[in-house]
């Protein structure tokens, strides 16, 4: 599984963040030691399939000293003009990338095509030492040159396909940085993941295994030392056929499996919660879409949770959260709910004898207070009314005390603010009743509010409390609906004719 050490699928190929010339070098490097090894690979498998495999007459002794020749010199030629043209060519697509420019869409696409342009000119190199040497053995020795064709056109086969596989891989760094901003229509068109899987199985295993059909079929029919070394021949191409047709098909797993573990790794990370998790797109296949269709979600998914968040601080939590579970539409019900209501006393006066910076501090600081402790007993922070707050306990989610954590969260606003925020004081209302709890206003725009006689009484209570002791005035009502432990830290009050009522209100404040 691809980890975050090795955001490419291997630490060989570094961190997307690395310099430019540490990229240059690593890439230069890389790709030189790859097309050294691809050809040394390649004039390996000349020899085991020329040497064991396609049934040929001893050479003569001109042939041997042609080949002695020819095979060293045209290796030397075809390793040197693979590495300098090859790494020049791919160095002169790359340069915006050697250099940190920023690329254009002819310079990115130039970048993707790099493993393409490299195979092509190994299949070049390899058609011409194809050609080469079967004429030179048509020349010499016209018996060996069914074999040495077959050899070399085998070996150049796997050749190239070992070469854009490696080169592929030695360019994730550049095709990450050429995919960067590059839209999906932009992209080159070429064969996808099943058509790079027919590719290499052609290459793979088709290839060596026409070369033991032509093998069986030149030992069937030569003469008898031909037949006697048909078995041998067979179970040596079936050799080369397990060797190199593995080796081809864990090159192009590997090539496959790294993008989706890279997926995959990230998604586990999401499920964690690390939403900014992003993987980088390395590939240019259906599995760089699905990179990046994974960086496009985790987007929308920050987005979403950005939304939410923002939500959740203008109505509350538990209202954006019930809003997610149920709709959001007009309309109320009926609760029975536990109101609180905090005001300022003189703000009017604290705000024309302070900068305007200091007041919005302090009222911060108070804000802040209120919020913290009507989140501590689970009640919801309705809204901010100028210097006032409304809270209320048992909406929208039921609350199975909420006279008891309406009450605990006065008494906690009285001693804090009292202690925290000197400069100002305020009246604490509570009163409990029957409201309607709901969505009221268009369908265009909504607000969650609470509506009934607990919300005016506390509203009213709240005026009165500037003048008791402790700034806080509760409905006896309440506190007969409290726990024991609650409720004994309140003592009755006289009774208060409410605005608006034709009977006075029992009411309580903090015991002394």
């Amino acid at each position: 599984m691809a980890r975050r050490s090795a955001p490419f699928g291997a630490r060989v190929l570094g961190r997307p963040d690395q310099s430019v010339r540490a990229l240059r070098l690593r890439v230069q490097v890389l790709l030189t030691v790859m097309l050294v090894g691809t050809n040394v690979v390649a004039a390996g498998v000349v020899f085991l399939i020329a040497s064991f495999v396609v049934p040929a007459p001893s050479p003569t002794g001109a042939t041997v000293l042609a080949l002695a020749i020819a095979v060293p010199t045209y290796v030397g030629v075809a390793v040197v003009v693979g590495v300098a043209v090859g790494t020049r060519l791919a160095l002169r697509a790359l340069r915006w990338a050697t250099e940190g420019t920023e690329p254009d869409l002819r310079q990115r696409l130039a970048a993707l095509r790099v493993p393409l342009w490299l195979t092509v000119m190994q299949g070049a190199l390899w058609l011409a030492a194809t050609a080469l040497f079967t004429t030179l053995a048509l020349v010499l020795q016209p018996d060996r040159a069914l074999g040495s064709g077959v050899s070399v056109g085998i070996a150049g086969l796997v050749a190239c396909g070992i070469a854009f596989l490696l080169t592929d891989f030695v360019m994730r760094p550049i095709s990450a940085r050429a995919l960067d901003g590059l839209a999906v229509a932009d992209r080159p068109r070429g064969a996808g993941v099943g058509g790079r899987m027919v590719l290499f199985w052609c290459l793979g295993t088709a290839a060596p295994v026409c070369g033991m059909v032509v093998a069986s079929v030149v030992g069937v029919a030569g003469d008898d030392g031909a037949r006697d070394r048909l078995p041998f021949t067979v179970l040596a191409i079936s050799a080369v056929v397990l060797v190199f047709g593995l080796m081809t098909t864990v090159l192009n797993a590997r090539s496959i499996v790294a993008p989706v573990s890279s997926v995959q790794e990230a998604l586990l990370d999401v499920e964690r919660g690390d939403l900014d998790r992003e993987v980088v797109v390395f590939d240019g296949t259906e599995l760089g879409s699905l990179q990046a269709g994974f960086n496009a979600m985790a987007q929308g998914l920050r987005e979403r949770e950005q939304l939410r968040d923002l939500f959740g601080r203008h109505v509350g939590r538990d209202v954006a959260l019930a809003a997610a579970a149920k709709g959001v539409e007009l309309g109320g019900e009926s609760r029975r709910v536990t109101v609180l209501f905090v005001d300022l006393v003189g703000s009017t006066t604290y705000a024309t004898r302070h900068e305007p910076g200091e007041v919005v501090r302090t009222l911060n600081r108070f804000f802040g207070v209120v919020v913290e402790e009507v989140d501590r007993q689970r009640g919801l922070v309705n809204k901010f009314m100028g210097d006032a707050v409304l809270a209320v306990f048992g909406a929208p989610v039921d609350h199975p005390d909420h006279a008891t954590a309406a009450l605990a969260a006065a008494r906690a606003i009285a001693a804090r603010l009292a202690e925290e925020v000197p400069e100002v004081s305020a009246g604490i209302g509570v009163a409990t009743g029957d409201a309607v709890a709901g969505n009221v206003g268009a369908a265009s725009r909504l607000e969650y509010t609470v509506v009934g006689d607990a919300v005016n009484s506390a509203a009213r209570l709240t005026d009165l409390a500037k003048q008791v002791p402790g700034c806080a005035l509760a409905a006896w009502q309440t506190v007969t609906e409290a726990a024991d432990d609650e409720a004994g830290r309140w003592t009755r009050h006289e009774p208060v004719l409410l605005r608006g009522r034709e009977e006075e209100t029992d009411t309580a404040v903090l015991c002394g």
